[in-house]
């Protein structure tokens, strides 16, 4: 009989946004709310420019980036010059899922989800890494 797995195929790009798109619907009031109007994108990796930027030569390095004006960054009269992006980075998370081995892939990806919208609530790596310790315990 021949193993399950020689049918798989990875999660498309389709599957991953459909991923998101069910954490994003999973987060309690006032957070979905409050980052309703970010776009949130799915590729593959992230491009020349971006890695250039972030000063990272692999591509496996960034699972997720948050561009725009985090909410607390704008001017209080009117909307964002652009929508926030969230971009979510399919191989490196299925790298990192496929890694670690102990947590489920939509898990993963909720996680890197809400660690960019916390950058999106104005939130750095440091305070965003105490708040998780915080929900953890």
């Amino acid at each position: 009989m021949p193993s399950t797995w020689t049918t798989q195929t990875a999660p498309s790009l389709d599957d991953f946004a459909r991923l998101a798109r069910e954490a994003f619907d999973a987060l309690p009031e006032p957070f979905r709310s409050l980052a309703g109007e970010v776009v949130i994108r799915v590729d593959d990796f992230a491009d020349e420019e971006t890695l250039a930027m972030m000063e990272m030569e692999d591509p496996f390095e960034l699972t997720g980036l948050y561009h725009g004006v985090d909410i607390g960054g704008r001017d209080g009269l009117g909307p964002a010059p652009e929508a926030s992006r969230i971009f979510l980075y399919r191989r490196p998370i299925l790298d990192e899922w496929c890694e670690r081995g102990d947590v489920g892939l939509s898990e993963i990806i909720a996680h890197v989800l809400i660690h960019e919208i916390g950058h999106h609530f104005g939130l750095d790596d440091d305070r965003i890494d105490e708040v998780e310790g915080e929900v953890d315990e």
